[in-house]
């Protein structure tokens, strides 16, 4: 009876199991596509190659058959968001994949050594016994086609600065890849280890010098974009642009996020005189602004003020019944503080699983230190701890973490920054900013989040210099110089796409147009809409607005929301 029962109780749960996965089969693809990708990235380590480009085309064509072999009308409404966002990234993948096999093909005259090395690595990586005399020979050819190419482009550059960064890259991850080949058979293999030292030594230097060549000779020295802020970037254009948009579902052009922009800073601008007008200096914001930034505390206690901004704002959020605050969320967040070299890219604050402090370090020049205590004053921190910590990132991540998990590999800017800034708007509609001073470091974050869109479109529109937006930030914002230029410099040097400086006030716009939508009409309480956002990871929110207000959705489901009409 006993064995009996055991064999009863092993069928249900095998019967639970298969159900489940009947149950879910969007999200049992997607778990799937993660964990291959994720192998197959591994295997075939360079990105930038014919082999690359046929492997994951043939892989992503075999997702998408599977994927639309589903019947999507029966599938419920979270299974249908799962197929529209899976859906989606595979085909930008593909369309990715496209683009850079023609770049892949352009290159050729830069990188006519490529196919040679690639083929070292892929026999390498099962472990082929190599031909010594036929690797050093390779690589002795290897040498001669570099130094040809390189002289051939010196000669005559048919590339633009975009091109030539990008060939730099290719060889970059050539010179890695040969790197693995060598140092995998090197001491191991008697002959090889004879014979190929000296002509992979001379190899190795040739593909350092040369990605040099095409960075700073070739592309630094082309690029017109470049100019007195030495930054470096690649503009994109407007059709790149608004390929970009259309992916991440916002259904605008540059030039009406533009205008979107100037609104919004239209607002802070009624808004700061305002409070100017409060500290005692009429219309004069900019002196408002100057007696806010003198208010910061000395070297070694802005981790303190930090904790005590921190929880002040958590308190707030609870009080007010907003969001559902685990306790283990109060409890995990940490601190850390950004190196010298760190703020050069990121004047203040970042955040995430932890809080990321910008303050002076002793190796900085007194000038330098004193730009640092000004750009991260006590009410410019006021206004973005939160951000960062709780109700911002660092609950999002929390969130994502433990609900749905399988959709991070969809995540969006415009859902990760458009949250953390929502919650500026929405504590600045609450009142959490009581004082004038708090008011204008607020506004201050606000006009920054506006000029951002300005200065970052126009930028990849090729309309403006690194320094026309560091000028921007100074003149219009009242950036100190130094977090302007390493606002700048994290914005086009960074590992950021170039819609990402745009995905602050344009997700926190969706979001406002949701909160007037489904709050303010009486449909849900604030409590309510939080909560439900987080427990669907960070996805783009249109697709958040359909599962929340019942739309219909079909398997051609494209972006529609006007959201800045409301």
């Amino acid at each position: 009876m006993k064995k009996q029962r055991i064999v009863i109780f092993a069928i249900m749960i095998i019967s639970c199991g298969l159900s489940a996965r009947a149950g879910e089969p969007v999200k049992e693809l997607i778990q799937q596509v993660n964990a291959d990708v994720d192998d197959l990235h591994r295997v075939y380590i360079f990105r930038q190659s014919p082999e690359y480009f046929n492997r994951m085309r043939a892989y992503y064509n075999g997702t998408l058959q599977q994927l639309r072999k589903l019947d999507f009308s029966s599938l419920p409404v979270s299974e249908q968001i799962d197929y529209l966002l899976l859906q989606r990234k595979v085909m930008q993948e593909q369309q990715r994949l496209n683009e850079d096999e023609k770049m892949y093909g352009q290159l050729q005259p830069a990188i006519p050594f490529a196919e040679e090395i690639m083929t070292l690595q892929q026999r390498r990586r099962r472990g082929d016994k190599p031909d010594a005399a036929k690797v050093a020979a390779t690589l002795r050819h290897v040498q001669e086609e570099i130094l040809s190419a390189r002289q051939a482009l010196t000669a005559s550059n048919p590339f633009s600065a975009a091109q030539a960064r990008r060939a730099a890259e290719i060889t970059g991850s050539l010179r890695n890849g040969l790197n693995h080949v060598y140092t995998f058979y090197y001491g191991y293999d008697p002959e090889f280890t004879r014979q190929v030292k000296a002509p992979y030594a001379v190899t190795d230097s040739l593909l350092g010098k040369y990605a040099a060549f095409l960075q700073e000779e070739l592309a630094d020295k082309h690029d017109k974009s470049l100019d007195a802020s030495g930054i470096k970037g690649t503009p994109i254009g407007r059709e790149a642009l608004i390929a970009q948009l259309q992916y991440e579902m916002i259904p605008y052009t540059p030039e009406e996020l533009v205008d979107m922009a100037n609104k919004e800073f239209a607002w802070c601008d009624a808004e700061m005189l305002k409070a100017s007008a409060a500290l005692g200096f009429k219309k004069d914001w900019k002196k408002a602004l100057e007696k806010v930034k003198e208010n910061h505390v000395a070297p070694g206690e802005q981790p303190e003020l930090i904790h005590r901004l921190a929880d002040e704002a958590i308190r707030f959020v609870e009080d007010s019944n907003l969001v559902t605050i685990p306790a283990l969320a109060k409890e995990t967040w940490r601190m850390s503080m950004l190196s010298k070299e760190q703020q050069r890219f990121a004047p203040f604050f970042l955040g995430g699983e932890s809080i990321l402090v910008a303050y002076p370090t002793e190796d900085m020049d007194e000038a330098t230190k004193a730009m640092s205590m000004r750009s991260n004053n006590y009410a410019f921190a006021h206004a973005t701890v939160f951000h960062e910590l709780i109700p911002g990132h660092n609950l999002q991540g929390f969130m994502n973490k433990r609900n749905r998990p399988y959709r991070r590999m969809f995540s969006t800017p415009f859902s990760v920054e458009g949250w953390a800034l929502y919650w500026e708007m929405l504590l600045w509609n609450k009142n959490f900013h009581s004082t004038p001073e708090q008011k204008v470091g607020a506004l201050f974050w606000r006009m920054h989040r506006c000029a951002r869109i300005i200065f970052s479109l126009n930028y990849h529109l090729g309309r403006w210099t690194p320094q026309q937006c560091i000028d921007f930030l100074v003149d219009r914002v009242g950036h100190e110089r130094f977090s302007a230029s390493s606002e700048v410099r994290r914005s086009f040097e960074g590992d950021y796409g170039p819609l990402y400086q745009i995905a602050y006030m344009m997700g926190g716009l969706q979001l406002r147009a949701l909160h007037h939508e489904v709050v303010d009409s009486g449909k849900m309480t604030e409590l309510q809409l939080h909560d439900a956002f987080l427990k669907e990871n960070a996805i783009p929110i249109e697709l958040f607005r359909a599962i929340i207000t019942g739309q219909r959705l079909t398997p051609d489901f494209k972006t529609q929301w006007r959201f800045a009409d409301h």
